[in-house]
């Protein structure tokens, strides 16, 4: 630890955040590999911390359209067993004579009702039964309604449609040592005016306490004007990097973590897109260099990009040894 305490006095800190405290305050990495923050809210009531909206905006769609036929399911479930309270002589048009085809019918009803399709066979007799239908119907229309905002804040949903390679490398470059990433957009909504930045959290020993600090990396190109094939990132390792003479056991013994964020624009949404993932020490290869992941087509009149290899590298020999 003697050479993150000489580490710590030489190299330039980004302003202290909540996090830049005693490491005994945090644990595991700051972000998912994904770009979610890796933090559990506690403290106040669930009903007050839940955003229902943001939550069946950002599930996954396997479990976003189970939602939808489990609320379904459940809420005619509902309204067959109270029908069946009120009594099935209430609904007109039943030919079922067992409990359970008389449950069957009921719940079908309902979805019928449900749905405001109402096939006509069966129609509810009295006020309660008629009640309850029109209560239904108005559930319904409500229900279908909300679920239409919601399919359609999914698919329009600004989203930056981006790749990261699994690794960072530290890698051979100009003559020194560089850190390296790589991303490529998997779809054609193309990226303008991208920017990257890059930021390190570090444990450093300060006042005799083990605290996290934060630093910000420069890159060798930060901004881009367009994005349309793979891009490496590059932060170059020199007097002026918080990595410098750093050694892999500083960095394992420091437990780096770094972020990356991205900002573009995205022409075909017309809205500002942003993505981040983040890379820990056990996710760094030492001596390493990304392959090539595009060639020219067959008649050299375009380009061929491998989004499949975008993880690979190979072995490359360093200048120092980490």
């Amino acid at each position: 630890m003697a050479v993150l305490k000489s580490f710590n006095k030489r190299a330039k800190t980004e302003n202290e955040t909540g996090l830049g405290t005693n490491t005994n305050s945090n644990g595991g990495r700051f972000f998912n590999k994904n770009g979610n923050p890796n933090i559990e809210m506690r403290g106040i009531p669930l009903i007050e911390r839940l955003n229902l909206y943001h939550t069946l905006l950002s599930l996954p769609k396997w479990k976003f359209l189970l939602v939808i036929v489990t609320s379904f399911i459940l809420m005619n479930l509902l309204f067959a067993g109270i029908y069946l309270l009120i009594g099935i002589e209430h609904l007109n048009g039943m030919v079922a004579n067992s409990d359970t085809d008389k449950f069957g019918e009921a719940f079908f009803f309902s979805a019928q009702t449900f749905t405001t399709v109402g096939y006509g066979r069966i129609n509810p007799v009295g006020f309660y039964a008629s009640f309850v239908a029109s209560l239904e119907a108005l559930v319904g229309l409500l229900s279908f309604a909300l679920i239409t905002g919601l399919l359609y804040g999914r698919f329009a949903r600004p989203k930056a449609y981006i790749n990261y390679s699994t690794n960072a490398l530290f890698a051979p470059f100009r003559g020194g040592v560089a850190l390296m990433v790589r991303m490529v957009p998997y779809t054609k909504n193309f990226l303008v005016n991208v920017e990257a930045k890059l930021t390190m959290s570090m444990q450093v020993i300060e006042d005799g306490i083990l605290k996290n600090k934060f630093f910000q990396l420069s890159l060798d190109i930060s901004k881009a004007t367009t994005m349309i094939s793979n891009w490496t990132l590059v932060h170059v390792i020199n007097e002026e990097s918080p990595l410098f003479n750093l050694s892999k056991e500083d960095i394992e013994n420091g437990r780096i973590e770094m972020f990356l964020f991205i900002q573009g624009f995205d022409e075909s949404f017309s809205n500002t897109v942003v993505s981040r993932t983040s890379y820990t020490y056990e996710e760094f290869v030492y001596g390493a260099k990304f392959l090539p992941m595009y060639h020219p087509n067959e008649d050299n009149t375009g380009t061929i990009i491998h989004l499949n290899k975008l993880n690979d590298f190979e072995p490359a020999d360093l200048p120092i040894k980490f």
